[in-house]
């Protein structure tokens, strides 16, 4: 087995990762307990959750019924009495039930008593999209949750990522919003086996370049991996950077990265209005004006809901050669002939590896 001075690495799923993460944080501290819906199902929330009521007992380990905004405030409950909840939902489209637990009383609690209570839960929501899922279970809305103040949140993309965030999102004392992409809990890659956090607030340097800046997160990283690989046979170097935490964003990596290549274009899995992106570019447009060469880009989906007509989903989501276009352009390279990756046939999941679950 490849080590490295942590110990042992292994390959494991996206999801087997996260349920790592979940069972050593609750090896290591009695205070975490997980429940949430399809927690003890035998799928166990897409294989995230499996063996943990049978390592850990009912008492902290149980289903709930569905009761998004009641099952919140039993973790905000729990929070305050000294718990730390790992809570989960199936969907981030169902979760808008529980908006008013979340933010009026676990994103203020910690504030309007002066410090001297906190509110340690991870709340992990699944998003994503695939099979005519349509406008009210495909939506992707993190943007909303980082306008909060108190609320933490974070969008892994990598295995590693998800462990090391999950461990860090547990042990931190106020709310933290964990997302999941569906089309990631079957992608594979190298995990340490020994308990490490991941700091939140602080994004990864996928690729570097000093031709143009690249942000992105969550399954959006992939698209753009396969784009900046596409890029670079054609001469053209992105510092491709996965923001990996939304709230707080680094933007000490975002800053030097600009000043750096002068160019940006921000990747963004909901719709342009109100978008991080939007919130990004305005506030790098701003701040370094007189660092940037072209003006920034944005790459979101449209300011429609989704469909879930097959016939109208083509060109509703960011791929990676829209990606490979909107960078060209950005350095006056629009007559570039790039390989185009995508296929009818894989619009609407990421590939024929691809089983579900939904």
């Amino acid at each position: 087995m490849p080590t490295d001075s942590q110990g042992e690495i292994r390959k494991l799923t996206f999801a087997q990762a996260v349920n790592e993460g979940l069972h050593q944080a609750m090896e290591a501290d009695e205070s975490v307990i997980c429940y949430g819906l399809g927690v003890t199902d035998p799928g166990g929330v897409f294989g995230t959750t499996g063996n943990l009521e049978s390592t850990f007992g009912s008492e902290r380990v149980f289903d709930m019924p569905t009761s998004e905004n009641a099952m919140t405030g039993v973790a905000v409950g729990a929070a305050i009495g000294g718990l730390r909840p790992v809570m989960t939902h199936q969907r981030l489209d169902f979760f808008l039930l529980a908006m008013d637990q979340l933010v009026n009383s676990a994103a203020k609690w910690h504030y309007m008593f002066g410090g001297q209570f906190t509110v340690p839960i991870t709340i992990r929501l699944i998003i994503g999209r695939g099979w005519g899922q349509g406008p009210t279970h495909s939506q992707s809305l993190h943007s909303w949750f980082t306008h909060i103040p108190g609320l933490k949140v974070v969008m892994p993309t990598t295995p590693a990522d998800a462990k090391g965030l999950l461990l860090a999102s547990i042990s931190d004392s106020n709310p933290v919003l964990f997302l999941e992409h569906r089309w990631l809990h079957n992608i594979s890659d190298e995990v340490p086996l020994h308990p490490l956090p991941v700091p939140l607030g602080k994004g990864k340097r996928m690729r570097e370049g000093a031709d143009l800046t690249v942000l992105s997160f969550g399954y959006l990283t992939v698209e753009a991996l396969l784009a900046t690989d596409e890029l670079a046979s054609h001469g053209i170097n992105v510092d491709l950077i996965d923001l990996r935490s939304l709230s707080p964003l680094d933007w000490d990596l975002i800053r030097d990265s600009v000043a750096r290549t002068g160019r940006l274009l921000v990747l963004d899995s909901t719709h342009r209005s109100g978008s991080l992106a939007e919130a990004i570019i305005g506030r790098v447009s701003i701040e370094m004006h007189s660092d940037l060469r072209a003006p920034p880009v944005a790459l979101t989906h449209p300011n429609a809901p989704e469909p879930a007509s097959y016939g109208l989903i083509e060109g509703f989501h960011v791929s990676s050669s829209e990606i490979q276009f909107a960078a060209a352009k950005l350095l006056g390279r629009n007559s570039i002939a790039f390989r185009v990756r995508e296929s009818k046939k894989f619009l609407d999941i990421p590939g024929e590896w691809f089983t579900g679950p939904f």
